[in-house]
């Protein structure tokens, strides 16, 4: 007998979206992770490579949300995707690949969002890419926050005065209403890849800065109803304004899918100890969890994002607070290609 398919796996699939995926990203089994973090084989970790989910430049999580964005700024006719992030930014690089790969200009505004100036650092890694692939790419002096920006507004005009029409992709794809769809379709994937490999994921653990992917995952997690757990870990050092963002997109998603969805305060979980106290400076935790998976199942991380949420999976699964018998999902974002602005914090070094 057909079941029925639940209101918000209807209204998602309604809702169109462009194709830049290979398909599902891959779920890898970390042996030797697993085995360094929980001796007694009591903690199993797996990943799931949205680092490798695309062709486009290198993939990463940005891609999975923009493949809604896209596709509505096509309907709406627009020749331009304007956006806005650090200079090392994995956002605007994917902002410029889908631009590129859909025929659409990109203006990406880079700003000064992390205050250091290590060699080369806005010559090379995401900044790089963008330039390589045709972007408009405009630094800019402006600091960090997740809010929207004022010189991303000017760049909107200066689209308009040329004759184009933009389309407004706000940091990380995050705060827009189609921002959160992206990874609540990640949780229904997840879910089919679960039945093929025959293992449930009881916990997910996420970088969280922007917050559209934590709060995807949320939306997803809450509407399955499985009791799936999501764990944010905040990179963005400032934590009251992410856990903020994330309960809105979270919420906002849910109510755009099934309006009786609701996302309950608890199920909102950010975990705020690993951010190193700024955004986009790695600290000694982050940079020792960055060995220690480069250094067990050859894991590739970033400074900036995967290294801090790294650190916090490590530390969960090694203080218990995930518990034995529990299979941890670590939702890989990318972020790989700023490594190379970053190759100060790893020089030389032979321990």
């Amino acid at each position: 007998m057909a079941t029925e398919t639940p209101t918000y796996l209807q209204k998602l699939k309604g809702i169109p979206k462009a194709n830049f995926l290979f398909g599902p990203s891959p779920i890898q089994f970390l042996p030797r992770l697993s085995k360094e973090l929980s001796p007694n084989g009591d903690v199993k970790v797996y990943a799931k490579r949205d680092d490798c989910n695309s062709g486009l430049a290198y993939g990463g999580n940005k891609v999975r949300k923009l493949e809604f964005l896209v596709a509505d700024a096509l309907a709406q006719g627009c020749d331009t995707l304007v956006s806005v992030g650090g200079v090392q930014s994995n956002h605007t690089r994917a902002v410029t690949a889908v631009a590129t790969a859909s025929g659409l200009k990109a203006v990406t505004v880079q700003e000064k969002w992390v205050p250091i100036d290590p060699p080369l650092y806005d010559k090379v890694g995401n900044i790089l890419l963008s330039r390589l692939m045709g972007g408009d790419v405009r630094l800019n002096q402006e600091g960090f926050h997740i809010g929207h920006k004022e010189a991303t507004k000017q760049a909107v005009e200066d689209v308009k005065a040329r004759g184009g029409k933009p389309y407004y992709v706000p940091a990380g794809a995050s705060d827009h209403v189609l921002g959160g769809l992206g990874f609540t379709n990640f949780v229904v994937e997840l879910a089919e890849q679960e039945k093929l490999l025959g293992v449930y994921f009881d916990t997910l653990v996420v970088c969280s800065v922007t917050g559209s992917s934590h709060a995807g995952l949320i939306t997803g997690a809450a509407a399955e109803g499985k009791g799936r757990k999501v764990i944010g870990i905040d990179a963005s050092g400032k934590p009251e304004a992410t856990k903020a963002q994330v309960a809105r997109i979270a919420r906002n998603t849910a109510k755009l899918l099934d309006p009786k969805l609701e996302i309950p305060d608890e199920a909102i979980v950010l975990d705020e100890r690993f951010h190193e106290g700024i955004y986009g400076i790695p600290g000694p935790s982050t940079i020792e969890a960055m060995k220690t998976a480069a250094r067990t199942d050859a894991l590739i991380t970033d400074p900036v994002y995967e290294g801090k949420s790294m650190a916090g999976m490590m530390q969960l699964i090694k203080e218990g607070s995930i518990k034995p018998g529990s299979n941890v999902l670590y939702v890989h974002l990318g972020g790989q290609p700023a490594l190379n602005a970053y190759s100060s914090y790893f020089e030389e070094d032979t321990k």
